[in-house]
């Protein structure tokens, strides 16, 4: 009965359109739960989520919102087996005398309360931390260049790779499932040439769809320039030509978001910066520090959403402007930068269309 009741549950997520992905993580979630109680689940009580929420907190020092997160997976599995629409509780009831009965509710479940529950220690990266980190990525090529071992292109590679997380505040899923036919041009920002814009096509998902795409238009020259010389010059070198990605590896395949991770966590370690900074800390830098150059909050909203495409920018004399339609107006500052992190004020206005 127990695993007709997760097959069920199973088909029913499917007909959603739920990756199995995350069934399978759900179902996983379920079953340590009947191991914990030794119960099955026509006999589960709301005391068995209370005894199971303090083990959750208490022993594995689980945060409030990954507690909230097997909570909720826990509901939806109560309510799957307690809609009448689907007749468990009319089979339990025939065949063991009693029936399962809702064991979640508002009195032992953690409430969706803060818009932002991650730890107060995240943050972004400073200026001078981005420049320490994307300086040392940039070290470690010359260090394997000059020991003459293997390992310098992919060192080329991850360097790259970092400045484009933080060039086009990307997350990194969105960074690993980078093709070369990504990259776009830009009529009015022709400078960029066939980097003016990018097309994440692996944006973050909302529940039950496939992966929301957005254009994220090109606004830092010196990563403009950084792509296109690994483009040109270091990615012919990895012979997987006929690949698609953008990112290769040395065995011809994709990179992996885990991999991303590793060598992200291998150069901060090593430069000494906080444990509290991750690769997703550079696309909060990325907000971050167009924001402090004076970027209009609807450019960058523009950029980071993916419910909007941007479609080009312009260059032209104006002063900033109120968004109309979609469109603005952005301090060339943002759009030439000499040095990695910082910004000269000097030139006409860049206007953003979308």
């Amino acid at each position: 009965m127990v695993e007709a009741m997760l097959r069920g549950w199973q088909a029913q997520q499917a007909a959603r359109g739920l990756r199995e992905k995350t069934i399978g993580a759900r179902e996983r979630m379920v079953r340590r739960f009947l191991a914990f109680t030794n119960e099955v689940p026509w006999q589960w009580n709301p005391a068995h989520v209370d005894e199971w929420t303090l083990t959750l907190t208490a022993e594995h020092h689980l945060a409030p919102a990954a507690v909230r997160g097997y909570q909720t997976e826990l509901r939806l599995f109560s309510e799957y087996l307690t809609d009448a629409r689907y007749g468990w509780v009319a089979a339990c009831e025939e065949a063991f005398g009693t029936f399962p009965v809702p064991i979640c509710h508002e009195w032992n479940t953690i409430a969706h309360l803060n818009e932002y529950e991650g730890s107060p220690e995240a943050r972004p990266f400073t200026r001078e931390e981005v420049q320490r980190f994307l300086d040392y990525a940039d070290d470690q090529v010359d260090r394997a260049a000059r020991a003459k071992r293997k390992g310098a292109l992919a060192a080329y590679r991850d360097a790259t790779l970092f400045k484009v997380v933080y060039g086009w505040g990307l997350r990194r899923t969105e960074t690993a499932r980078l093709d070369l036919a990504d990259w776009g041009r830009n009529p009015a920002a022709a400078e960029f040439g066939r980097f003016g814009m990018l097309h994440v096509r692996y944006g973050k998902a909302v529940r039950g769809q496939p992966p929301r795409r957005r254009n994220v238009a090109s606004v830092m020259g010196w990563a403009v320039e950084a792509v296109a010389d690994y483009v040109e010059n270091i990615r012919p070198r990895f012979g997987a030509v006929d690949h698609p990605a953008l990112w290769v590896t040395e065995r011809g395949g994709r990179i992996k978001p885990a991999e991303i991770n590793a060598r992200f966590v291998a150069y901060r370690d090593a430069l000494g910066l906080p444990r509290e900074l991750s690769p997703h800390s550079l696309r909060h830098s990325y907000v971050t520090h167009l924001t402090e150059d004076g970027a209009d909050r609807r450019f960058i909203q523009l950029l980071s959403s993916p419910r909007e495409g941007v479609h080009d920018v312009h260059h032209g004399p104006g002063r900033c402007g109120n968004l109309r339609a979609g469109g603005g107006y952005l301090r060339s500052s943002i759009t030439q930068i000499p040095r990695r992190s910082d910004a000269c004020a000097a030139g006409a206005d860049a206007r953003l269309v979308a």
